[in-house]
C-alpha cells in the first residue's frame, strides 16, 4: 500500500467514481422502482465495465503494468465467479415471488452490504496472510517460505472447483430459502407482513412497526453473498496477496456491475449453461497457483490469459452445446 501514499490520485479516483455512481444510481436514475429492461441493463453493464477499464488505466499510469494486470485478473475472476451467484439470486427472487420492479432495490442494498463485508474480509485476510508465513525451509534445493493461510486457501479452492464441476442446479432449485440464516434472523427479531408493501422494508400496522417480505429477501441475498465470498475472496488472494487496495478496488468494481448483469442474465441464462465447468477449472487453477507459488510464481499476465481463455471456451461451449430445457 506504500505506493498509494506516493500516488493519492489513484485512491481519490476510486473514491470519487464509487460515491458519485452510487448517488446517481440511488438518487437519480432509480428513484422510483421499475422493471429494468434489457436495453437499460445492457447500457449499465457497458457503463460499469467501461468505468472499471478506465480505472485500470489509472492504475497502469500511476502504478505500472504489474498492478494493472493484477487488477484485471482479480476483476475478471470476481466477475466470472459472480455469475454463479447470480443464478442463486434468480432462484431467491422466484422463491419469494418478488415483483420484478423491486429486484433492483433488493440488489442495490445487497451490494451496499457486500461493499462493507468485502472490505472486512479482504483487509483482515491480508493482515492474516502477513502474520502466517512459516520459517524458511529448503525444498528441492531452493529456500522457500510457505504461507499457512494461502496453502489452506489453495487446497480449499481445488476442493471448491471439484465440487462446482459436479454440482447440480436441482440442489438450489429445490432449496427452501425461507429457512436460510438470513431469513431466520429477520423472522426472529421482527414480525413480518404476509404481502409486499410496495418498495418499503417496514410499515406501520395498528401503531406497530412490521417488516415486509422485502426485508427478508434482502437478508437472504446478503447471506448468500457472504457464503459466495468464501469462494471468491480466497481466489483473488492468489493474484495480489499483499495488496488489499488492488484486491478491494477490483472486487468492488466487479460487484457494482452485478445488478445490470443480473437483469441480462435473467433473460439469457441459456447462454451460460456450461459456465460452471469453466468456473470449476478457474477455481482449481487458482488453488494450484497458490500451492506452487513458493516454488514457481505464475505471473499476473499469465493468470489473466488463462482465466480469459477458460471463460471464452466455457461460454462458447454453452452456445455450441446448450443445456436441455
Amino acid at each position: 500500500m506504500d505506493h498509494l501514499i506516493n500516488h493519492p490520485g489513484v485512491l481519490t479516483a476510486f473514491s470519487i467514481i464509487v460515491v458519485v455512481m452510487l448517488l446517481l444510481d440511488l438518487g437519480v436514475f432509480n428513484r422510483n422502482s421499475h422493471v429494468v429492461s434489457n436495453k437499460e441493463a445492457l447500457t449499465w453493464s457497458v457503463v460499469w465495465i467501461s468505468l472499471s477499464m478506465l480505472f485500470s488505466g489509472v492504475i497502469y499510469y500511476y502504478l505500472g503494468f504489474e498492478q494493472f494486470t493484477q487488477f484485471q485478473s482479480a476483476y475478471w475472476i470476481e466477475k466470472a465467479l459472480s455469475v454463479d451467484n447470480l443464478f442463486v439470486f434468480i432462484m431467491v427472487f422466484g422463491f419469494f415471488n418478488v415483483p420484478k420492479e423491486l429486484h433492483h432495490k433488493v440488489l442495490f442494498w445487497g451490494i451496499i452490504g457486500a461493499l462493507i463485508f468485502r472490505a472486512i474480509f479482504i483487509f483482515t485476510g491480508v493482515e492474516l496472510i502477513n502474520l502466517t508465513y512459516l520459517p524458511e525451509i529448503e525444498v528441492f534445493g531452493h529456500n522457500v517460505r510457505i504461507n499457512a493461510v494461502l496453502t489452506i486457501f489453495g487446497f480449499f479452492l481445488i476442493y471448491a472447483g471439484f465440487k462446482s464441476w459436479f454440482s447440480h442446479k436441482d440442489e438450489d432449485e429445490n432449496k427452501d430459502f425461507s429457512k436460510s440464516p438470513g431469513a431466520r434472523i429477520i423472522y426472529r427479531f421482527f414480525n413480518v407482513t404476509k404481502n409486499y408493501e410496495g418498495d418499503r422494508f417496514f410499515v406501520k400496522v395498528n401503531g406497530k412497526s412490521l417488516a415486509t417480505p422485502l426485508l427478508v429477501v434482502v437478508a437472504v441475498i446478503e447471506f448468500t453473498d457472504i457464503i459466495f465470498a468464501v469462494d471468491s475472496i480466497p481466489a483473488i488472494f492468489a493474484i495480489a496477496p499483499n495488496d488489499p487496495f488492488i484486491l478491494y478496488t477490483s472486487n468492488i468494481f466487479a460487484i457494482l456491475g452485478l445488478r445490470a448483469l443480473y437483469f441480462l442474465l435473467a433473460n439469457f441464462m441459456h447462454m451460460f449453461s456450461r459456465l460452471h465447468y469453466g468456473l470449476a477449472v478457474i477455481l482449481a487453477f487458482i488453488g494450484i497457483k497458490m500451492l506452487v507459488s513458493p516454488l514457481w510464481h505464475i505471473s499476473s499476465p499469465v493468470s489473466l490469459m488463462v482465466v480469459a481463455g477458460i471463460l471464452i471456451v466455457s461460454v462458447a461451449a454453452s452456445r455450441m452445446f446448450p443445456a436441455e430445457k
